[in-house]
């Protein structure tokens, strides 16, 4: 059995670009600013001249899972992949909060179009596509709503805001246990609380509903790859009617997959890979 399972990896498992290009590959770190503070990131940068096409990849909440395996899959299909961490994150100074996560994710997708960011690292502002999980999905696809220029967009596993926060609204023991949850995950994250998260959240409210998305999005090609094993965003409720919406509106660019795996797709990594770069493969080309 443990044969036949390391064939089938190593079967999955592409080749690295070829060696020998000039210039080589790199992971050069990088800054942005953003709301006065520095935003570190490791920009994953392809062999050769270039330009290259850009993927901005957004963790989730609070930044365990930050996906950089999938960053090293886009390398060697021949994207620049730049991961990042938000404001008040994993050392980066400043007060975490949602509104603060999509103000960095803007602000990032629009610094790596900047004429100095792309000819320091070759790369092609025209082709540019955000991929995001979790709390990065949904950063991903409100990002790219309200910025014309991202090409195409993935989110996985999105956690719907909108929709947590209605649900907080209706319910009391929803609101408890969200605090509760994102009490339990505050060591790598400053000034904030669960009850701060919820009680933004629950200000925005319909404002921040990924189904009101599909207008502003209905331009551009869309993958929503949904876990059906995911206790944080089961797909019944955070990925079924968001595809629903998606398709009713329509957005004719949307594509969609399920996958039978946890949250953090634990299992399903070379499937994850192997999805995201197929689908920028066929929408972001020229």
């Amino acid at each position: 059995m443990k044969a036949d399972v390391t064939d089938a990896l190593a079967g999955d498992l592409p080749s690295d670009l070829p060696t020998g290009l000039v210039p080589p590959a790199g992971t050069p770190a990088v800054t942005f600013t953003s709301g006065g503070h520095a935003l570190l990131g490791v920009l994953h940068l392809p062999a050769g001249p270039g330009p290259h096409p850009i993927v901005v990849l957004l963790h989730g909440f609070p930044g365990n899972e930050r996906n950089f395996d999938l960053a090293q899959a886009l390398r060697r299909a021949g994207y620049a992949a730049l991961v990042f961490h938000y404001r008040g994150s994993w050392g980066v100074g400043g007060s975490y909060s949602w509104g603060n996560v999509l103000e960095d994710a803007a602000r990032v997708t629009r610094a790596v179009r900047e004429d100095a960011v792309a000819a320091a690292h070759r790369l092609d502002p025209g082709r540019l596509a955000l991929v995001g999980h979790s709390l990065g999905g949904f950063a991903a696809l409100m990002t790219a709503a309200a910025d014309p220029a991202v090409r195409a967009v993935v989110s996985v596993a999105a956690f719907d805001l909108g929709k947590a926060a209605a649900a907080c609204r209706a319910d009391p023991g929803a609101r408890a246990a969200y605090t509760s949850a994102w009490d339990g995950e505050l060591l790598p994250l400053r000034d904030t609380s669960g009850a701060a998260l919820v009680a933004e959240m629950e200000a925005a409210g319909e404002a921040w509903s990924l189904a009101g998305l599909a207008p502003r999005l209905a331009d551009r090609p869309v993958l929503l790859i949904g876990t059906g094993r995911d206790s944080v965003t089961p797909a019944e409720t955070h990925h079924h009617p968001l595809v629903e919406a998606y398709r009713a509106h329509p957005v004719p660019g949307l594509e969609h997959r399920l996958y039978p795996t946890d949250h953090a797709l634990s299992d399903h990594r070379l499937t994850l890979a192997r999805a995201v770069t197929g689908f920028l493969d066929r929408r972001l080309a020229d």
